[in-house]
């Protein structure tokens, strides 16, 4: 299971890996044997790297649905982090939404499936404008806020680079 770890503005690549009863730990890249054993709800024995540490998550509320937040607990001491997705952290850092004068890109190379809007539609911040798949999943790009629909610039079923144009909306005021 890969994943995206945010602790503070840090970020880090990390994957658990289980096979033939070995479990391995990937911190961005590098591989670490690690025994990982719940002691009790919510609580587990850790060795990892020859050192052992017992932690103990509880979930913490995040304003993001597509982050999971956690609080964990070593030698006694409170620390926060974060696990997201990395597919959607990476819709995200590439701006997966658009609206109000902005230009809709493609956050990824992948397929335009569907087209949810035409040219001249109004949209409100948060409706959805089109769904891509990449990655073998179908994502759902947004505006991020009201606007008006100037130029769509694809075509259902195009395939599209990072960074290629989707469409371009203007400020409701230039409508």
């Amino acid at each position: 299971m890969k994943r995206t770890l945010l602790i503070g503005k840090e970020t880090h690549d990390v994957e658990l890996l289980r096979q033939d009863g070995v479990t391995t730990f990937l911190w961005d890249g590098a591989a670490q044997a690690v025994d990982i054993v719940e002691v009790e709800p919510g609580c587990w024995s850790v060795i990892l790297g020859g050192k052992s540490v017992d932690v103990r998550l509880d979930a913490a509320k995040n304003p993001d649905p597509d982050v999971q937040g956690f609080r964990a607990t070593l030698y006694d001491e409170p620390y926060e982090f974060a696990l997201q997705d990395p597919r959607k952290a990476l819709l995200a850092a590439a701006g997966g939404a658009a609206g109000s004068g902005g230009t809709l890109t493609a956050p990824m190379p992948g397929k335009v499936v569907k087209l949810l809007v035409k040219d001249g539609d109004l949209v409100t911040e948060g409706q959805p404008l089109l769904i891509m798949e990449a990655m073998k999943m179908q994502n759902e790009l947004r505006a991020s806020s009201a606007g008006k629909v100037s130029k769509i610039t694809v075509q259902e079923g195009a395939t599209v680079e990072t960074g290629g144009t989707l469409m371009i909306l203007v400020a409701p005021e230039a409508n």
